[in-house]
């Protein structure tokens, strides 16, 4: 195994533990699940400075270790929706190289298109996990859709938002941690 392999593991590992200790520090805990902590920053951050698949991998490892640290499940489609795979599409953030980038604005602007991708993605899980074993927790008269929608983005909104201004507090002020130099181990 190469030392560049061996580094990107031992990240995905050290950024798998932090996601889960910060989601164990919350900020706001909903009523029926789902809350603001710091969960998204270490695997966004590992996604932006490793890429896609690191990146997907923290996620899904967060999500199968938040199965076993607490996790609310009723059936195991949904177990996946709202762990392994809502987390792993937060990876997405991985999709761009924002180190090939030259300004910092540009480099910014891409930090937060990536991040809102990967929220989008894990919205689109919650979202259905919402709408096919959530729905009865609609208050009578609204669309089960349109609760589920609403419900998850109230946390996930804040979360990017907290998310996004820490990684671009990174970016500005300690670039070598988004981007790594290369052939340093070499």
């Amino acid at each position: 195994m190469s030392r560049q392999r061996l580094l990107i593991l031992l990240e995905v590992a050290m950024m798998t533990a932090l996601a889960v200790v910060f989601s164990e520090m919350k900020v706001f805990q909903m009523p029926q699940g789902g809350s603001v902590s710091l969960v998204m920053v270490p695997i966004a951050l590992l996604a932006v400075r490793r890429g896609l698949l690191p990146g997907v991998i923290c996620g899904l490892l967060v999500g199968v270790l938040q199965t076993f640290l607490g996790s609310y499940v009723v059936h195991p489609i949904q177990l996946l929706l709202d762990y392994p795979l809502a987390f792993g599409a937060l990876g997405l953030a991985g999709l761009i190289r924002l180190s090939t980038m030259e300004e910092r604005m540009t480099k910014v602007m891409a930090l937060w298109s990536v991040l809102f991708v990967g929220v989008i993605g894990r919205l689109a899980c919650h979202f259905i996990s919402g709408i096919v074993w959530f729905g009865e927790y609609a208050p009578e008269g609204v669309p089960v859709a349109w609760h589920s929608f609403v419900y998850n983005i109230t946390y996930l909104l804040p979360e990017m938002v907290i998310t996004g201004i820490v990684l671009t507090v990174v970016m500005t002020s300690a670039p070598q941690l988004l981007f790594p130099v290369r052939n340093r181990l070499a």
